[in-house]
C-alpha cells in the first residue's frame, strides 16, 4: 500500500472500531497481533478493545493526527469520554475527562501487526 492508501486503511479500522464491528476486526488486525511488545493475538486484541467499550460507554476514537509511512502509521488519538469506574488506575467513575493516546502501528500483510501506544495520564491527572 502506499501511504495514502494506508492512511484510508486506517481511518476504516478506527470507523470499524467505532461501529465495534468485531466480526471486520479481523480485515484490519493480524492475526498474530502484538500490542506494546505483549503478543495478544487478534482475539486478545478484540477482547481488549470490548473490554474498553464496556468500561468506557461512550468510547469513540478520534484521529487528531495521522502519519503514514508504509509499513507504519503514526496517530495521535484523542479522546472525551467518561469511564464508568477506575481507569488506568484512577478513580473515574463517570467524570467527563479528555486525554491524547500516542500510538503506532506496524503493518504486516495489510494488517496491523504491531501496536506500541502511550496514554497521556498526566492530562487525566490533571483534570482530577
Amino acid at each position: 500500500m502506499t501511504g495514502p492508501e494506508l492512511a484510508d486503511h486506517y481511518r476504516a479500522y478506527i470507523a470499524c472500531l467505532n461501529a465495534q464491528a468485531w466480526p471486520q476486526l479481523g480485515d484490519f488486525v493480524h492475526e498474530h497481533v502484538s500490542h506494546n511488545g505483549r503478543r495478544f493475538g487478534l482475539s486478545g486484541y478484540r477482547d481488549m478493545l470490548i473490554g474498553n467499550f464496556a468500561d468506557i460507554p461512550d468510547l469513540r476514537f478520534t484521529i487528531g493526527l495521522l502519519l503514514s509511512d508504509p509499513p507504519r502509521v503514526a496517530s495521535r488519538l484523542d479522546f472525551d469520554c467518561r469511564p464508568s469506574g477506575a481507569f488506568l488506575g484512577l478513580p473515574i467513575d463517570g467524570r467527563r475527562i479528555a486525554f491524547a493516546e500516542n500510538v503506532f502501528y506496524e503493518f504486516r500483510d495489510g494488517k496491523i501487526a504491531q501496536v506500541w501506544s502511550v496514554i497521556d495520564k498526566m492530562a487525566i491527572e490533571a483534570q482530577l
